[in-house]
């Protein structure tokens, strides 16, 4: 992200008014998300439920687009509530519906629900009940209408947020006083790959060939160039839709690959953006018959691994004299960096190799408008003399929850001794 503005009202998590159409996505919206399969012989994809594809003579597909984008609020005061949630691996999204009275406004108008906790690898077969508290509300880009997306976390019938359940420990430092009167603010880059069903080989390349070499493809236009734009155009509007705090998006270095920022936002609020927006774009590939992974390296060798780096800023940062404070927290960070890194994705150690604009996972480094370090620092941030920083180190399959949470401990609350202090800021040349 070129710089952090200012947060959007969104973070208070309530709906707003009814839109006046029952769903933004129709069949003829969604038709130039398919890859064309009118020749004659056998369908290429696998997918059997292709709900949105181009219009058959049959009608058959008429008649069920027909249903699924009917709007029901003429007839009926109830609205499907989607509940989402995290699953065992930590990376994974499952969703459930159930119908709920009439529309609501906020999440702890919501009831609590469960789920088989056995079948996602979060709980033994002999007590597999888990329990789902509603935490933030956003409009359903799919169903329409008062219907909604629930981001909830997960916790034992006895009321013990479950291993899983990140979000839990985040809204606890978030709470914390000292946090809250820093407003910290959030600007994640969203790295993803595209993938080609069956062979699972990026979308756009040759199958079991590679295209040519890196270069010409960040930020292009053109059919031999760029691969996926109706999939992220649509993905930008469905969130937009949905109220998530989306602020771009845009084609990545490596072709099939693309990126989208959420963000300024306000605390917890980041990690339930980020993580709507996924199950957003999971909803949206499915349908597509493309394949999202968030893997840091999907392919190795001379190609660009996938990050989410991770802007942030305190309310102390963005005054006068912030960029002192900008150094403090670069500092303390330094000092935690294995901390950071264990935390920070899944296989993150191949991409953080020190080529292909990041720093060696091993060495922690900062610089201003270097994007080989592990923290960098705008001009702009140098120059007004306060701003924020881009920790870079973050994988694309991180966890917003902890990301965040882990930056706001170590930056706000975590105080090194003198003695270590003092040895970071040698170290790093840092006067503060």
């Amino acid at each position: 992200m070129a710089q952090i503005l200012a947060p959007s009202t969104q973070w208070q998590m309530r709906m707003t008014k009814n839109p006046a159409n029952a769903s933004p996505f129709t069949t003829k919206m969604w038709g130039s998300l398919f890859l064309k399969q009118k020749t004659k012989g056998t369908a290429k994809f696998s997918t059997k439920f292709r709900v949105c594809a181009s219009k058959s003579e049959s009608s058959t597909v008429n008649r069920l687009d027909d249903l699924l984008n009917m709007d029901i609020r003429p007839y009926t005061d109830k609205i499907i509530a989607e509940y989402v949630w995290i699953g065992g691996t930590g990376i994974d999204l499952r969703s459930k519906s159930r119908t709920i009275s009439k529309p609501v406004e906020h999440p702890s108008e919501l009831p609590k629900w469960n789920y088989d906790g056995s079948s996602t690898g979060q709980a033994p077969g002999e007590d597999s009940e888990v329990i789902l508290y509603p935490q933030a509300i956003f409009k359903d880009p799919f169903r329409g209408g008062n219907n909604i997306l629930v981001i909830c976390d997960s916790y034992t019938p006895a009321g013990e947020p479950i291993p899983t359940n990140k979000r839990h420990r985040a809204a606890e430092i978030f709470g914390n006083k000292k946090v809250i009167d820093e407003v910290p603010w959030f600007g994640i880059e969203q790295e993803y790959t595209l993938l080609q069903p069956n062979v699972k080989w990026p979308l756009g390349w040759p199958v079991g060939a590679y295209p040519g070499p890196q270069g010409p493809y960040y930020c292009a236009a053109g059919a031999d160039k760029s691969f996926g734009r109706d999939i992220s155009d649509a993905h930008y509007k469905a969130c937009l839709y949905a109220g998530i705090n989306i602020s771009g998006t845009n084609g990545e270095v490596m072709p099939g690959q693309w990126e989208y920022q959420v963000g300024p936002s306000v605390g917890i609020e980041a990690g339930d953006h980020i993580w709507c927006s996924r199950y957003i774009l999971e909803r949206i590939t499915e349908q597509a018959g493309v394949v999202l992974t968030l893997d840091p390296k999907p392919i190795e060798g001379d190609w660009n691994g996938a990050g989410c780096h991770t802007n942030y800023s305190t309310k102390s940062m963005r005054e006068d004299g912030g960029y002192e404070l900008i150094k403090k927290a670069i500092l303390n960070l330094s000092l935690r960096h294995k901390e950071h890194i264990s935390a920070y994705g899944e296989g993150n150690e191949r991409r953080l190799t020190g080529k292909h604009e990041t720093a060696n996972i091993n060495t922690f480094s900062w610089g201003v408008a270097n994007r080989g370090c592990s923290v960098r620092v705008g001009r702009d941030t140098e120059k007004q003399g306060k701003g924020y920083l881009e920790d870079r180190r973050p994988a694309s399959n991180m966890d917003p929850y902890i990301v965040t949470s882990l930056l706001a401990e170590t930056t706000i609350l975590w105080e090194p001794t003198l003695e270590a202090e003092a040895l970071a800021a040698q170290k790093l040349a840092l006067r503060v």
